[in-house]
């Protein structure tokens, strides 16, 4: 099941190692954040200490790894850390890195999976911001024969195909049906690459910190010993073999279908450059990091599509900010006017929260009896308190103020509202609180359909003043 509140790590915690393509040695220290911060990467090396979002709009190269660029800093290989940080679920968390490259370890996530482990999370007070995949969403690129899509689903599931058309590495399915099978299932499974491509990436001036221990070498085609040789001095050993067709030095495999594992690794990776968790099921077919990357963005575009349209996204099934019980010990407000159920989002500039209408509300005996509609003005009462919410939460000792509306401007009524139906109410601060004034703007949603909207004005007062 999935984790429905944000976390961080207890405490800060490094690693090193070497980057598998500059070969530079450098320290990743990953340091605990505040709720909403994401992932950043902080290159304490560079003059100015320069911050790069974990964003995928900021992707520059995608040819032997994710590499993102912000600020003048740039940070390469990626998605190894950013995989271990999804699958446990860790949501806010600040990696400083004193070098260009992430360390590449033993070419998994395991080792950033254990030494994030030892420091142990945080429960934040504070919801995952989870983007819930409506419509399926597919990306296809024909000249890679790659496809990708994301259908619906309650839950985070990934299952991927790769086909290499090869007698050592044919076609070989992986899959996780919830996020908690990444550690034991995924995270130890390494990074690999055809003898053809090690050949090339040595030409290229890459794989400076490329070692037999941090990657999975696959040779597909007889290879002479003068060609071992030569390969052997590449990396530095002293000597290596192989059988006729199989692993470079004969290694042995985690899982017989180890790669297509680390490709499920590496799209997990790749994915949280969106930047919120997801709950989707993701298919993939022959994905790498350009395609990843790509799937992201198309991601991210449907994720600010559906911020656009402004309804706050609620289920019912998560634990609320706030429940009736506290609701009821920062708000005066007792039966039959207490217009709120429960508090699902709070922060210092926006509030949302939930009114419930049913038939035995006491207002129904003289309202419309024989056409029972929630009245306009108590959409409005509902929306003056969980703004009062938000305006007694700037404050240390909310139980000792009220708040007192000076004004309601620009209501309007959309749609009427009936027993039965679910008020989704979300309000935002316009400007500042001053002098105990604040004005905001408040809109209420039955589903996706806006029924009322509108400003409104509040002064907040000490009790004993």
């Amino acid at each position: 099941m999935l984790q429905y509140k944000q976390q961080t790590i207890k405490k800060s915690v490094s690693i090193s190692g070497v980057g598998l393509h500059t070969g530079a040695q450098t320290t990743m220290t990953f340091l605990p954040a505040k709720p909403n911060h994401g992932y950043k990467f902080q290159r304490v090396d560079l003059p100015g200490s320069p911050i790069i979002d974990a964003n995928c709009d900021l992707v520059v190269d995608v040819s032997r790894g994710t590499t993102i660029e912000q600020n003048g800093g740039r940070v390469s290989t990626i998605e190894h850390t950013l995989a271990a940080l999804v699958g446990l679920e860790i949501d806010n968390v600040l990696i400083q890195i004193d070098g260009p490259e992430a360390p590449i370890m033993d070419g998994s996530s395991i080792q950033f999976v254990n030494v994030l482990k030892e420091t142990g999370t945080e429960e934040q007070n504070a919801l995952r911001d989870f983007f819930e995949v409506q419509d399926s969403i597919f990306y296809r690129d024909s000249s890679r024969n790659v496809e990708i899509a994301a259908l619906p689903l309650d839950d985070y599931r990934v299952t991927v195909m790769i086909d290499y058309n090869s007698p050592v590495l044919g076609s070989q399915h992986a899959s996780i049906t919830n996020i908690g099978q990444f550690e034991k299932e995924i995270a130890s499974c390494r990074t690999f690459c055809f003898l053809h491509e090690l050949e090339m990436l040595y030409k290229n001036n890459l794989i400076k910190g490329g070692d037999l221990n941090n990657a999975i070498v696959i040779v597909d085609r007889i290879v002479e010993p003068h060609e071992l040789d030569n390969i052997a001095q590449m990396l530095g050993k002293p000597k290596v073999e192989v059988k006729k067709e199989g692993i470079l030095n004969n290694i042995e495999l985690r899982y017989n279908n180890e790669p297509a594992r680390h490709k499920l690794l590496d799209i997990i990776g790749d994915l949280a450059l969106a930047g919120r968790p997801l709950k989707a099921q993701i298919l993939a077919a022959r994905p790498g990091h350009a395609a990843n990357v790509a799937f992201a963005k198309k991601l991210k575009r449907a994720m600010i599509e559906s911020d656009k349209k402004g309804v706050p996204r609620y289920n019912p099934a998560l634990p609320p900010v706030m429940d009736i019980n506290q609701i009821r010990n920062i708000l005066p407000h007792r039966y039959p006017f207490l217009l709120i159920d429960k508090i699902i989002y709070l922060d210092k500039e926006s509030v949302a929260g939930v009114k419930n209408v049913t038939m035995n509300e006491p207002f129904f005996q003289g309202h419309f009896p024989g056409n029972p509609v929630f009245p306009g003005v108590l959409q409005v009462e509902a929306m003056a308190q969980i703004g009062g919410i938000l305006v007694l939460n700037t404050v240390p000792d909310p139980e000792n103020y009220w708040t007192y509306f000076l004004g309601i401007d620009e209501i309007k009524f959309r749609k009427m509202v009936l027993p039965g139906d679910t008020l989704v109410i979300q309000c935002d601060l316009m400007a500042p609180i001053k002098r105990g004034i604040a004005k905001m703007y408040g809109r209420a949603y039955v589903g996706n359909t806006l029924v009322c909207e509108g400003t409104m004005t509040a002064s907040i007062v000490r009790k004993d003043s």
